[in-house]
């Protein structure tokens, strides 16, 4: 596959905490404009990995490429370009608890671009809130003020800020009921379709596997044992592939994929009025 194609490159990636190794000789290519899903049992480092291409994290031993370029070790004016080129929805969202949810999403713009107005400020803020699927009325808000499923949304529309290219998101459906997942679901592939975005995803939600990743990564045995399409993966022998993807929740991924797929589109139930579905 051509460079050009491979928006993150992650060679040799050794993390180790004390004596715990979590990653050893590591590899992963993640293709431009690809939902890649990354799974993988409890311990086998996905937000490590996360972690370590964004920088928060400095690996002990690998390379790491994003958009062609090397991200460990850079000189901090340089990391910085790099970084205004991509956003992170953390667990949880993460948002700042004594800031508005409008004052949340100007951060990032704040921080990179310090001379932009007040009024600016607002306006993007505003359009980036409506743009995830909250009332208009969620910019004055708290965190504190806000359900579970809106602050995921607080949380994404403060990781779209600065209209990157590359999106990651940390168990994004987590803690969601199966409407608000679903309705998540949605919004990242509609978000990733109409700004061309590339999106890491970690995840344990199988509907979001089936219903938005175009590959799945697999983490275990402190690497990355196989990528491919869900079809793919099933059609190797490792136990602990066969186990999460033919597993009961598998198969009711599956069986949930299958019904979506046989129901007319305004009957489907996974399409939430996205403004709605911000209140899950």
């Amino acid at each position: 596959m051509p460079d050009d194609d491979i928006l993150i490159r992650v060679r040799g990636l050794t993390n180790r905490f004390g004596d715990a190794v979590i990653h050893e000789g590591l590899d992963l290519d993640v293709r431009r404009g690809e939902i890649l899903g990354v799974v993988g049992g409890s311990g086998t480092g996905k937000s490590v990995l996360m972690r370590s291409i964004v920088g928060l994290q400095t690996p002990s031993e690998g390379e790491i490429e994003v958009f062609g370029e090397p991200t460990i070790g850079r000189d901090e004016t340089e990391a910085v370009e790099i970084r205004k080129r991509w956003g992170v929805l953390f667990q949880g969202g993460a948002l700042f608890s004594t800031l508005t949810v409008a004052e949340n999403v100007q951060v990032p713009l704040r921080e990179f671009y310090p001379a932009l107005d007040l009024a600016l400020l607002d306006e993007i803020a505003s359009y980036k809130v409506v743009m995830t699927g909250l009332p208009a009325d969620a910019g004055p808000k708290f965190p504190a003020e806000l359900s579970g499923g809106m602050k995921k949304r607080a949380g994404l529309a403060r990781a779209l800020a600065l209209d990157p290219e590359l999106l990651f998101l940390d168990e994004p459906t987590a803690g969601l009921d199966p409407i608000g997942a679903a309705a998540f679901d949605d919004l990242t592939r509609s978000l990733q379709k109409t700004l061309g975005l590339t999106v890491f995803l970690i995840t344990h939600d199988l509907d979001t596997l089936y219903a938005i990743c175009d590959r799945v990564a697999v983490l275990a045995d402190k690497k990355v044992i196989a990528v491919g399409t869900i079809d793919e993966l099933l059609a190797l022998d490792h136990p602990w592939i066969q186990e999460y993807f033919n597993g009961p929740r598998g198969r009711n991924a599956v069986a949930s994929k299958e019904a979506g797929a046989a129901r007319p589109a305004e009957n489907d139930t996974r399409r939430a009025p996205t403004v709605a579905a911000g209140n899950d």
